[in-house]
This record gives C-alpha cells, sequence and structure tokens, in this order.
C-alpha cells in the first residue's frame, strides 16, 4: 500500500547527518506519461503518479547553512546555487521520494562529496541568481566534461496561495531514491511544511538541459505547473535500503 501524501514531515529517524536551507526555490513542472520515465528509476521504484500522470521538474534555488546536524556551517560548501531536474517516485514498500536525474550546482567541493559519498548524480555549472522586487531569474551553464547545456528561469513572484492536492504531491516528499552500488537506498528528510505562492513564468530557456539527462522529448514545452517558495530548513538521517519496512503510523 502506498503511503498517503502529507504536508507534514513524518518523524525524522535519529542520527540526524545534515542540515541546510533551501531558499528562493522556483517549481518548474511537466505533466508526463509514466511509462515513458521507467528506465529512469532505481532497481525497486517507480514513477508516483497523480491523475494517471507523473512529474518532471526543474527546481532552482539556493542551498546555505549546509553543515553537520549540530555546529557551525562547513564554510567550503556551505551555500551554492543549485538547478535539479527531478522526477517522483515510490518503491516497493509504499514508501514516497524523489529520484534525481541531475544537480548542477556552483560549488566544485559540493559536487566531488555528494557524488563520492551519496552517489548523487551532481554536476559542477556557473550559476548566478538575482532578485529585482518580485522578479527572480536564475541563470546556469554547465562546466561539465562532455556535455554543453544552459538554462534561464524567471519569475515574478505573486500572493501566497492555499496548496493544492497537486502542489502537495509535487512538494511533500520525505525522502530520496538513489541508486548505490547495484542497490537502491531511500534517503529520508524533513522540513516544516511548504508555504507556497503563485509564480508567473515571465521567461524561460533551456538550451540542452532537459536533453542532458535524456528529456529531449520536453524541450520547447512550457511547464504545466509554476509555484515559488521562500524557502525551509531542512535535515537528513542515515540511509537506509529502499526495501526496509516503512515505520507504522505512530512510531
Amino acid at each position: 500500500m502506498i503511503e498517503p501524501v502529507q504536508p507534514e514531515a513524518p518523524p525524522l529517524p535519529r542520527p540526524r547527518i545534515l542540515r541546510q536551507n533551501w531558499l528562493d526555490l522556483t517549481f518548474l513542472h511537466w505533466a508526463v506519461e509514466p511509462e515513458s520515465l521507467q528506465r529512469f528509476y532505481p532497481k525497486g521504484t517507480e514513477p508516483d503518479t497523480f491523475d494517471g500522470k507523473s512529474y518532471v521538474g526543474l527546481v532552482p534555488f539556493r542551498m546555505t547553512a549546509t553543515g553537520l546536524p549540530h555546529g557551525p556551517a562547513v564554510p567550503w560548501f556551505g551555500s551554492f546555487l543549485e538547478t535539479n531536474i527531478r522526477l517522483y517516485s515510490v518503491d516497493a514498500t509504499g514508501r514516497r521520494g524523489v529520484v534525481f536525474l541531475s544537480l548542477d550546482a556552483d560549488r566544485a567541493a559540493v559536487v566531488a562529496t555528494a557524488r563520492t559519498v551519496f552517489g548523487i548524480p551532481y554536476r559542477w555549472a556557473r550559476m548566478r541568481h538575482q532578485v529585482e522586487g518580485d522578479t527572480h531569474t536564475y541563470t546556469s551553464r554547465l562546466r561539465w566534461p562532455g556535455t554543453k547545456a544552459s538554462s534561464l528561469v524567471q519569475v515574478q513572484v505573486g500572493e501566497q496561495r492555499t496548496s493544492t492536492a497537486l502542489d502537495e504531491f509535487l512538494t511533500a516528499r520525505w525522502g530520496l531514491h538513489v541508486a548505490r552500488a547495484g542497490r537502491t537506498f531511500h534517503l529520508p528528510n524533513e522540513h516544516p511544511t511548504w508555504v507556497l505562492r503563485n509564480a508567473e513564468l515571465t521567461a524561460f530557456e533551456e538550451h540542452g538541459l532537459l536533453a542532458s539527462v535524456g528529456l529531449q522529448d520536453l524541450a520547447g514545452r512550457q511547464p504545466d505547473h509554476v509555484a515559488f517558495s521562500y524557502g525551509v530548513p531542512a535535515q537528513f538521517a542515515l540511509p537506509t535500503l529502499a526495501t526496509t519496512p516503512r515505520a507504522r503510523a505512530g512510531r
């Protein structure tokens, strides 16, 4: 049985291993047929769906205060910009999560550490985030061997909105699924409930970014869902095998 979508995080197991702030996030999403995405999923997971569709997300944002659960942020990779391309997953236990196809960041130490320790597909990029009034502009250009890709996302941020069922399906994801050494792991996280705002996409360009992860069919198509959040603080716990039974309600 698939766990319900819930906007409040379930209790995060101990020990905690990482904390960070996710700030100034723009969420762009495309609705797609789930069968077209199955090839991207780690063993033991499959596309999660909402009203028969799965979604591809492109999310630019700022990351700050990355560090261990206690003590100061780690100075050489505590704050950076990121743009990720993500899918939505469910494993055989019914646990929901996120599968990242790419995470582009402008700090080389973050890229090296995340790829080596967690097997997460970070890539190095030159990035910029500008704010003028209620307008947020994000630009990115990959600095990754053998891949040329860039993007520009600009949104006009509007009023706070009441989250819809689709908003919650796309943002209330309490962990990620990642393949490592031939096995699939679930890395759990927690954060406060998202406060989302309306956002108008005023400019969007991507030159090879979606194609760089095998999603060239989405090139030139406007997203089906747009939202913005000023952000949340987040924490992560130790990963477990995706086959590990879910904790019972109330535990």
